[in-house]
Order: structure tokens, then C-alpha cells, then sequence
């Protein structure tokens, strides 16, 4: 341990030295007879002019240097200097003090040795330390106090960024120039964030309650000693009396501290807000950077700061100025209030224009899997199963043909009949484990592909009746005989409500996808609907049926289909092609030029694709269809982590892009966003972004049902949504099946986002133009956004895009990329659930856990952006500022004596 190296309690020599003629630091040594006598030449290059200082760490020196031609100051290793302890601490300070370039922090430059005696070169100040110009003047002028206090905040931020820890600040280790400039100096015994240990060295009453009591030193303690130091320049006074280790310790336990409007009764309240918070005896409640305190002291802005001053803003900058007020009652009411009315709204109406909610949904998943064991028991199939899998899947046959052939404004009334169904339950056995093939959670309809022996499938309407039937043939027969069989037809015409006598026999037209020895077929009316005419094909292998399908006058044969493409299509698709590459590749560029140039934030990138890797895992562990081979297994264990990381490593990179831009000409746009990074999740500004981009998300909501129910106002029939089937084909209907959705859609829709923020930054370099960069940006967004597809009214899809790609826009720009990630996210999750109000339907539970959590955001964004502050008022009935300060300060305020 290093206690006080002076007389005094504010302890030891300056890196930088004091003006000729000054006054001399309080108990510094003064200026006695110096070893070295003015006009003495160090080093062959060294003029010294006089001894500035003495302390602990040596004498310091004003020196001319004769090569440079330039003021510079020397400071020299005490006799002993040789001690291994000594100058290992002084090869620190020249090491950890060259890490950092700031215009408030004492520069060094090298070391040198003279006679056998080890120096620092460093910067000359014109000045004096900040604890004699106290000492001399007694305290600041408010508006000179807080020039000074941002300054300091500037230079400790300074060393914070480079990762260096100063671990001695106190008034004497602060200069004040000739200019009226800041100045941090001393980094003797300055450490790198990531080499600090428990040992206890600094001046003690500068020291943090924490390591006082043991603990290692952190930018927490640092900010301690800020708020110490901010206290005597507000002030003129110390905050406490305290000399010895023991009285500090027994202050820290009591948690008694003068505040300073009893000293000075008319500071700023904010003031003393700022200073109490940094003086807080829990480090986790003190700000978390030295930006965060400049931010909280009245008129601080250190981003604009740094934006008049053409400086781009660094990421700690960006986390400080974030900081903000918290949002008015008023305003945050409405917007929770918005929000709720909003997405309950957009439920009451979903319905209207969504497939699952059109459809008859009576029975449950595990009612119609109970139907399909029924089926294929009355076929005679008992094989054991392994595995079995099921699911919804959208007839897009059959709606596609219906959006054909009828105009009607009515013409989704008649989904609700069942027959023939837009939505249909699967359901596979396998003697095996079924592993999916691609890329993917869970078993799908064809994933794996159908050809094991004895693999059944079974197609069935959301009432129960029987679509489709498949098995699989054995692959070895060991029966070599011949003889013939008789299939018979009627459990199958049974199982899908059909009447045989109405049903006469025609030739085969549809031919089997597995083996057979006998086929059939049949044409007939459709029960539901006597004027619709389908067609009915069997085929079946020894009697065994192999394939059974009702076929509709909308049923292709897609397997023999040719992919043809329009010219239009082509062009399209290669010119996205072109640009996502262009764009990848500039990203590539790019990023690699910020990170060499260090002007990335390779912290936050990382923190982000780390998290995005962990929530893929996370879906793969809570949402795979697990199967008990290890082997298999690994396989998709091993796929999933590839595909996680390769999202987390393209996350990275466009991050690591477009962010340092974005600080550059938006540095708003990353406010909330930088917080979130940051881990401070209950943060005002994040609270505020929430709110907003839930808000946005709910204009959104809205414009989706008005562009889909207006045609019908206007005589046509609405626009269908049929991507709301995709919850019932992705996930299963539950708990566990709607939060991986809610992570798979807010990761998935990082990259959109990512992309087009690049794409306003590349536009931005391009044409040097913010407007132009806005304008272009909002074209490639619509045109990589836009799916016009079957519509009754082009111009009101159009129209209805243009204004998404406004909204998004003006919230990304205006408000930033969290709160448009936040809209994104939100109205996606609605497009893939299908919302209703119909609580208690089994099929409502995704739903219902939908809407919760959308108003559990709203309440959350509410709260979070009240800043700490009372949630149902702007001000409180206590004396101003009280309500950010420790317990024991609002206790002191209120007893008698205080």
C-alpha cells in the first residue's frame, strides 16, 4: 500500500508541473535545493530551467528541449531509483499514460536516463494543480465549476475508453493550464481495466468504500473519486474530514456525507445529483461512465459536444448521452394506451382477413392425431411406430384457385364450410426416428422424405376427414407367390365422409408416388358443396391401400411442373442479387477498415452476434424434435450452430459497418440501441424506444387490416393473409411454440434492419446528401420489401407500402434503429400469429401469450421510462433532486441538525 506522499493528505507530485511562479501544492515539498542546478543539460538534449515540484515519485523539472525547441517537463526517479519496485512502476506510467490521446489528459513521451537516474519527457502545462488554485481561491463560480467538471469527465473518460484505470485521481493529480484547461496527469500508478488486483494503493481518502475494504479497483472507483473532486470544485470543501484508514472506514459504514447545497445553499440541484450519485456506496448504482456524469450535470451534452466540435462520437459516449429524463407521464399514458387499444383492435379484426381464423378450427392437434390413429387402425396398419410428427399446413392450392375464379367481395365466407379445406391437419409415423433432412426444427410434411417402409401420412381437414393417405410398401416382399388381392375402398371413403354410390368410376389419371399393383378412381360430388365435382384416386399394393386423394379442380401436379419465370422476374431477382452482394461486400470492406482504424465497436458487434448465437441455441434446445439417437443428434446440433453462427458473424460485420457511420452522421439513431448493448435494460431512453417502436408497430398493424378490409368498401373482396397459418406449420400452438417464434422473428429481423441502415449509410457516402441518402434508401427499401403478388387493388397495396417504408424510415431516423428493430419485431410476430379475441379456443393460445406480451412491452417501456422517477407523477412532495439520492441522504435531509 501507498498512503499519502506528502505532508498532506492530498498527496504526492503532478505528471504535469506548475507555472512558474505559482503557488506550490500545499505539503508538495516545495522547492528547495534540487539536485540539478538551472541551465544543467540532461541527456545532451535537456536544458532544465527549475525544479517545479517534489514528491514521493521524484522531482519534476521544467526543461527546454534543445532539439524540439520546445517547453517540456522531465521528472526523475528519486535516489533509490534503482529499485526494481520503482522502476517498474515508472515504466507503467509511461505505458499505460501513452495509451491515451485526449486533449484533457498530461501527455508523456519517453524515458530516459542520465546519469544513472531514469526520466519521464513529458508535456509542459502552463498551469497550475487544481488543489492549489482551491486552496488559493476557495471554490469556482458555478459556471467556471462546471466548464472544469465536464472537462475532467472528458479526460477520466478518456483513460476509461483506452481501458486504463487511474486508481490515484484526487485535485492535486489535476492540472489547470494558463487557458483555463483541464488536464489529468499522474498515471503512476494507473493499471489496464483487465490487470487490476485487490492491492490497496492511491491516497486513501480519495479511495472508494469498496476498496478500502479489499476489493479491486474498477472505473466505478475511479468515478468515486471523481465525484470526491467534484465536490471541492462545486464546493471549495472537502466532503469528509477523515484522515486515517480506520475514520474512512467508519464514515463508509455509517453512510454519513455532507451534501453540498449545505454548504453552498443555491448549487444547481442537478448538480448535486450528479455529485451524490457518484459518491452512492453501492458501485452498481453509480453512473456508469465518466460521460454518464458530464450528461447529468445542467446544460451537459457531451454529444452534441462532440458533434460542434467535428469529433465522432465514441460508443461510451453514445451510452452516457443516452441518459435522459425521464418521459412524461402524460405522454408515456398514451402511448401504453395507444398500444393496448391498438393490438386489441387489430385482433377484434384480424379475424376478418385471416386464414386460420376463417377456417373451422372445432378440434384440437391432438383430437385429429387421435382420428388419424383411428383411420389407419380401421385400414388394418398396427406396424410399431418410432416416431410420429404433425402439423398445420395452408392449402395454397385451393386458395389460390378460389382468388382465380371468384371476384366476389364473399368469396372467403365459403372457407368456413371445411370442405374443401385451406387449412389441413398432417400426421406421419415411421418406424424411425424422423430427423429432419434440411435446415430446420421440426419434421415437416416431406421433411424427412416419405421412403421408409411402412411410413404413413395422413392429410385430414380441421374436421377430421380424411384429405390424403400414404404408405409405404415394404421394400423386400417375402412372399414369392402371387395371388390376387382384393382392395377394398370403403374404410378410405368412410374416413373422408364421401358416399361411394354417389361417386362413379373413371380411369387413372394421377400416378401413385410409391409402388402399387392396383389403382382406381372415382368423380363426384363434394358433400358440403353438391355443385363442386372432385376427384377421387386410390391405389393399393396386395390389398393394402398405398395412396388415397380427394383431387379438386385446384390441384396441380406441381412435382412435373417446370419453374418458368417471367422476363420481369428474372430481372428482378437479379438485380437484388447483384446489390445483396455489392452490399455483403462493401459491408466486408468496410468493417475491415473500421476495425484496423479501431473506430469499431468490436464490444458491442460481439455482445450482439453472441447474443443472437445464444438465442439459436436456445430455439434449437427448447423447439427441435429431439430424438433419442445421438448420433443424429450431433448432425443437427452441429447444423443449427453453423447456421447460428453464421447469422451471428454476418450481425458482426454489418454492425461493425455501419455503426461507426452511423455515429458519425446519426449518432441519435443509437442512443437506446447503444444502451441495450450496454446491459442497462431498465435505462430511460430504452424504455422511451420501446414505447415508440411498439407504437409503430401498432400504425402498422393497422394499415396491414385497412389495406386488406378497404377493398371490400370499395366492391372487392378483402385481401387474404395467409401467412397466419405459418404459426400452426412452424410451432405448435403452446407456450414454448410462441416464444421461439417471437426469438426466431426478432433475430430474423436484425438483418433487414442491419441492411437497410447500411444502405442509408452507403447512399449517404454516395451522395454526400442526407436528403438524398433518405429518399434513395426509401426506395430500395420499398422495392426489396414490396410483394404486390394476387391483390384486387394494386394502387392500394402500393400506396399502402409507401407509407410502411415512410413509418419506418422516419422512426429509424428519427428515433433509432432500436425503437424500428422494436417495430419490426412486433408487427412481424402479429403477421406470423394469427391474433384473435376468442380467448378461450385452443387455438387462441398463441394469441392470447401474443397480446400479453405486447402489452407486457407497453408496461415495461412505461416503467423503464420513468428513469427510477414515481410512474404516476412528473413531480414529488419532497425537496427538489431528492429522488435520485441514496437512502441515507434523503434520511439525513429530513432529521433534525442536518
Amino acid at each position: 500500500m501507498t498512503g499519502p506522499r506528502d505532508q498532506d493528505s492530498t498527496g504526492g507530485p503532478t505528471l504535469a508541473v506548475v507555472r512558474d511562479g505559482g503557488a506550490t501544492t500545499p505539503g508538495s515539498g516545495g522547492t528547495g535545493p534540487s539536485r540539478y542546478a538551472p541551465g544543467t543539460i540532461v541527456a545532451g538534449r535537456y536544458r532544465l530551467v527549475a525544479l517545479l515540484g517534489r514528491g514521493g515519485m521524484g522531482e519534476v523539472y521544467r526543461a527546454d528541449d534543445l532539439t524540439l525547441d520546445q517547453p517540456i517537463a522531465l521528472k526523475f526517479l528519486p535516489d533509490g531509483g534503482a529499485d526494481p519496485a520503482r522502476l517498474a512502476q515508472f515504466h507503467n506510467e509511461l505505458r499505460v499514460a501513452r495509451q491515451i490521446s485526449h486533449k484533457n489528459v498530461c501527455r508523456l513521451y519517453d524515458l530516459g536516463e542520465s546519469d544513472g537516474r531514469r526520466f519521464l519527457t513529458m508535456e509542459y502545462v502552463d498551469g497550475e494543480d487544481l488543489a492549489a488554485l482551491l486552496w488559493r481561491i476557495g471554490r469556482f463560480p458555478q459556471d467556471r465549476a462546471l466548464a472544469i467538471a465536464r472537462q475532467l469527465c472528458a479526460g477520466v473518460a478518456a483513460a476509461h475508453e483506452r481501458g486504463v484505470i487511474h486508481r490515484d485521481l484526487k485535485p492535486a493529480n489535476v492540472m489547470i493550464d494558463g487557458d483555463g484547461n483541464v488536464r489529468v496527469s499522474d498515471f503512476g500508478i494507473a493499471t489496464a481495466a483487465v490487470d487490476t488486483g485487490a492491492e490497496l494503493v492511491g491516497t486513501p481518502q480519495y479511495m472508494a468504500p469498496e476498496q478500502l475494504n479489499g476489493m479491486a479497483a474498477s472505473t466505478r472507483t475511479d468515478i468515486y473519486a471523481l465525484g470526491l473532486i467534484l465536490f471541492e470544485i462545486f464546493t471549495g470543501k472537502r466532503a469528509h474530514g477523515a484522515k486515517t484508514i480506520a475514520d474512512l472506514k467508519v464514515l463508509h459504514e455509517t453512510g454519513t456525507v455532507t451534501t453540498p447545497r449545505s454548504i453552498v445553499g443555491d448549487l444547481d440541484p442537478s448538480i448535486e445529483r450528479a455529485i451524490l450519485r457518484c459518491l452512492e456506496h453501492d458501485p452498481v448504482r453509480r453512473p456508469v461512465s465518466a460521460l454518464a456524469v458530464a450528461a447529468a450535470l445542467p446544460g451537459g451534452d457531451p454529444l452534441a459536444a462532440a458533434l460542434a466540435a467535428g469529433e465522432t462520437p465514441s460508443p461510451a459516449l453514445l451510452v452516457a448521452a443516452a441518459e435522459t429524463d425521464a418521459l412524461p407521464v402524460a405522454t408515456g399514458l398514451l402511448a401504453v394506451t395507444w398500444i393496448i387499444g391498438g393490438v386489441f383492435a387489430a385482433a377484434a379484426l384480424a379475424p376478418l382477413a385471416t386464414l386460420p381464423r376463417l377456417v373451422p378450427l372445432d378440434k384440437a392437434p391432438a383430437v385429429l392425431a387421435d382420428r388419424a390413429e383411428q383411420i389407419l387402425s380401421s385400414l388394418g396398419f398396427a406396424e410399431p411406430r418410432a416416431d410420429t410428427a404433425d402439423g398445420f399446413l395452408v392449402a395454397s392450392d385451393y386458395v389460390n384457385w378460389i382468388a382465380r375464379t371468384d371476384p366476389s367481395p364473399t368469396r372467403w365466407a365459403r372457407l368456413s364450410n371445411g370442405a374443401p379445406p385451406a387449412l389441413v391437419y398432417w400426421y406421419r409415423t415411421s418406424p424411425r426416428d424422423l430427423v429432419p433432412r434440411q435446415l430446420a426444427l421440426r419434421p415437416t410434411l416431406d421433411d424427412p422424405p416419405p421412403y421408409d417402409p411402412d411410413m404413413h401420412t395422413l392429410v385430414l381437414d380441421t374436421r377430421g376427414r380424411l384429405v390424403q393417405f400414404n404408405w409405404v410398401p415394404p421394400q423386400l416382399d417375402p412372399d414369392q407367390a402371387d395371388p390376387s388381392f382384393a382392395a377394398s375402398w370403403v374404410p378410405l371413403f368412410d374416413a373422408a365422409g364421401l358416399t361411394p354410390a354417389a361417386f362413379s368410376s373413371v380411369a387413372p389419371r394421377w400416378t401413385p408416388r410409391d409402388f402399387a399393383d392396383t389403382r382406381a378412381a372415382w368423380e363426384g360430388p363434394l358433400p358440403d358443396q353438391p355443385d363442386l365435382r372432385v376427384r377421387v384416386e386410390a391405389a393399393a399394393y396386395r390389398g393394402r391401400p398405398v395412396s388415397f386423394a380427394v383431387i379438386g379442380p385446384w390441384s396441380q401436379p406441381t412435382r412435373m411442373q417446370v419453374q418458368a419465370r417471367s422476363r420481369i422476374d428474372r430481372f428482378a431477382f437479379a438485380g437484388e442479387t447483384v446489390a445483396a452482394i455489392l452490399l455483403l461486400t462493401g459491408a466486408v470492406v468496410m468493417a475491415r477498415q473500421h476495425i484496423r482504424t479501431r473506430r469499431a465497436d468490436v464490444a458491442g458487434a460481439t455482445r450482439l452476434a453472441v447474443a443472437a448465437f445464444a438465442i439459436e441455441m436456445a430455439a434449437w434446445v427448447f423447439g427441435y424434435h429431439h430424438v433419442p439417437d445421438f448420433r443424429a443428434e450431433m448432425f443437427s446440433l452441429s447444423a443449427i450452430a453453423s447456421d447460428a453462427a453464421f447469422v451471428g458473424l454476418m450481425l458482426w460485420v454489418t454492425y461493425c459497418a455501419f455503426e461507426p457511420y452511423c455515429r458519425r452522421f446519426w449518432p441519435a439513431m443509437l442512443l437506446g440501441w447503444s444502451r441495450l448493448l450496454a446491459g442497462h435494460v431498465r435505462d430511460s431512453r430504452l424504455g422511451r424506444d420501446l414505447l415508440i417502436g411498439t407504437s409503430a408497430a401498432v400504425v402498422w398493424m393497422l394499415l396491414d387490416l385497412a389495406r386488406r378490409l378497404l377493398p371490400v368498401a370499395l366492391g372487392h373482396p378483402p385481401s387474404l393473409r395467409v401467412a397466419g397459418g405459418l404459426m400452426f406449420a412452424g410451432a405448435p400452438c403452446d407456450a414454448c411454440g410462441t416464444v421461439s417464434t417471437w426469438s426466431a422473428v426478432a433475430i430474423r429481423q436484425l438483418t433487414p434492419a442491419f441492411l437497410a441502415t447500411l444502405l442509408f449509410v452507403v447512399l449517404r457516402l454516395i451522395t454526400r446528401r442526407q436528403w438524398a441518402a433518405m429518399g434513395l434508401g426509401m426506395v430500395g427499401v420499398f422495392v426489396s420489401w414490396s410483394s404486390f403478388g394476387d391483390v384486387p387493388l394494386v394502387w392500394l397495396e402500393f400506396i399502402a407500402e409507401a407509407l410502411v417504408v415512410t413509418l419506418f424510415t422516419v422512426v429509424i431516423i428519427r428515433f433509432g434503429l432500436l425503437a424500428a428493430l422494436m417495430a419490426l419485431v412486433v408487427f412481424n410476430v402479429t403477421q406470423v400469429v394469427p391474433l384473435t379475441l376468442t380467448v378461450r379456443h385452443w387455438s387462441a393460445t398463441s394469441s392470447n401469450l401474443t397480446l400479453g406480451l405486447i402489452v407486457a412491452l407497453a408496461a415495461f417501456g412505461y416503467y423503464a421510462s420513468r428513469g427510477g422517477r414515481p410512474l404516476l407523477a412528473d413531480r414529488i412532495g419532497s425537496m427538489p433532486g431528492d429522488e435520485r439520492l441514496p437512502v441515507f441522504e434523503r434520511s439525513a435531509r429530513g432529521s433534525p441538525g442536518a
